[in-house]
C-alpha cells in the first residue's frame, strides 16, 4: 500500500448527468440504494456534481432532501412540468401542438419547472448545502462555462449567495426545450449539457485541484440518464443525421469525460476508481420529455440498484462522509440549521 493512500481519506464522488425526464433513472437508483441506509443517501458524498436533470437532483440531495422524496417529485411532478396529466386525448393534442411551436420557438414553458423547484426547494441558497455541489451551466452571451459552486475553497465568493432554484433552474435550460434562464443578477444562462452533459470529469479536475484531495483517494460513482443505441450512415447529410447530431455530439462529450477521469484516477489500469451506471436502449425508446415512460424509468432504476448494491456498499456507504464545512457562510455561526443569515 502506498504511503498517500494510508494518510488519504477516502473521498466519494456523485456524478449525474442529464437528460430531462430521463433523470428518473438516477433517481430511481439511488432511492433503490437508499433505502437500505440509515441517512439520506447524499450525505455519503464529499462532493456531488450534476448536469441539468442531474444538477437538479444534486442540488435536493446536497441540501439534505432524500432521493426517494426526489423520485417523487420526478414520478408526480414531472407530467406538470412538462405539459401532460390532462388525460390521454387531451395530452396527445397538446403534445402535438407543441411539436408545431416547437419548430419556431422553446418547446416548454419554464412556469411550472420554476413552480415545481420553488415547491422543493423553497428560498434555500447554495450555500445551505450540506455537501460540496458542481453545477455547470452555460453563458451563450459571454460563450463561457459558469459553474455554480458551494464555497468549499477561499476563491468561491459568490456562487454560494446564489438561490438553488437559480442554479436548477440555469443548469436544466436546455436550448430548443426551454428559454435561456436569467438569474437574480440578469445573467442568461442555458443548460450545462451543452459543454458538460456527463460532468464526471469535472468533478474529478475540481477534486484534485482546488480540493487538493490525492487521485488515489477518489472513488466516483457516476450515473448516466440511459445510452441510446443508434447508426450514421457513413455519408449522412443535415436531414439524414437530423436530431442524431445532437446525440453524437453528447456521447462525445461524456466518452471524453470519462476517458480524461480515468486517466485523472488511474482507474482500470491500477485500480477501480470510477463505477459507472447507464443502460443502452434503442434509439427514440424513451425521450427527455415524455412522460408516459417514468414508471419504465423508475423499474429500471431500482432494477440496477438490486444488482449493484453488494458492489457499492462497501465502497460508498460503509459510513457517512465527514461534515462538510464551508470557508465562507450564509449564517454568522456555521452548525445548527436555524441561524439567522448574515444581511450583508
Amino acid at each position: 500500500m502506498k504511503k498517500q493512500d494510508q494518510l488519504s481519506p477516502k473521498r466519494r464522488i456523485l456524478s449525474i448527468d442529464g437528460g430531462g425526464i430521463l433523470g428518473t433513472f438516477p433517481a430511481a437508483f439511488l432511492a433503490g440504494l437508499e433505502q437500505h441506509l440509515p441517512r439520506p443517501i447524499g450525505s455519503y458524498f464529499d462532493l456531488i456534481a450534476g448536469t441539468s436533470t442531474g444538477g437538479i437532483i444534486a442540488i435536493g440531495l446536497a441540501m439534505g432532501l432524500t432521493a426517494s422524496e426526489l423520485l417523487e417529485l420526478y414520478e408526480k411532478r414531472g407530467p406538470e412540468i412538462f405539459g401532460d396529466g390532462r388525460g390521454r386525448f387531451s395530452d396527445s393534442v397538446f403534445r402535438l401542438l407543441r411539436a408545431v411551436r416547437w419548430s419556431y420557438r422553446t418547446k416548454h414553458d419554464p412556469g411550472p419547472l420554476r413552480a415545481v423547484l420553488n415547491d422543493v426547494l423553497g428560498d434555500r441558497r447554495i450555500g445551505d448545502a450540506q455537501t460540496r455541489l458542481l453545477i455547470p451551466a452555460w453563458n451563450p452571451v459571454a460563450r463561457s462555462v459558469y459553474i455554480y459552486k458551494t464555497a468549499h475553497h477561499p476563491r468561491l465568493r459568490n456562487d454560494y449567495k446564489s438561490t438553488a432554484v437559480d442554479a436548477a433552474l440555469a443548469t436544466a435550460a436546455a436550448p430548443t426545450y426551454f428559454p435561456h434562464h436569467m438569474t437574480q443578477h440578469a445573467v442568461g444562462l442555458v443548460d450545462g449539457g451543452v459543454w458538460a452533459n456527463n460532468p464526471t470529469a469535472l468533478a474529478v479536475v475540481e477534486a484534485i485541484t482546488l480540493l487538493g484531495w490525492p487521485a488515489n483517494s477518489l472513488h466516483i460513482l457516476s450515473i448516466g440518464c440511459l445510452e441510446e443505441a443508434y447508426a450514421i450512415p457513413k455519408w449522412a447529410g443535415f436531414g439524414t443525421l437530423g436530431p442524431k447530431a445532437i446525440k453524437l455530439f453528447m456521447d462525445g462529450q461524456s466518452r471524453g469525460a470519462m476517458g480524461i477521469a480515468k486517466l485523472l484516477t488511474a482507474h482500470e489500469h491500477e485500480r477501480t476508481a470510477i463505477y459507472r451506471i447507464n443502460h443502452v436502449v434503442p434509439h427514440n425508446t424513451y425521450k427527455m420529455d415524455d412522460t408516459r415512460v417514468l414508471q419504465d424509468l423508475k423499474g429500471l432504476g431500482y432494477s440496477f440498484a438490486r444488482d449493484r448494491q453488494p458492489i457499492l456498499d462497501p465502497v460508498f456507504f460503509d459510513t457517512p462522509a465527514e461534515g462538510f464545512i464551508p470557508v465562507h457562510t450564509l449564517y454568522e455561526h456555521a452548525p445548527p440549521n436555524n441561524q439567522q443569515r448574515l444581511t450583508s
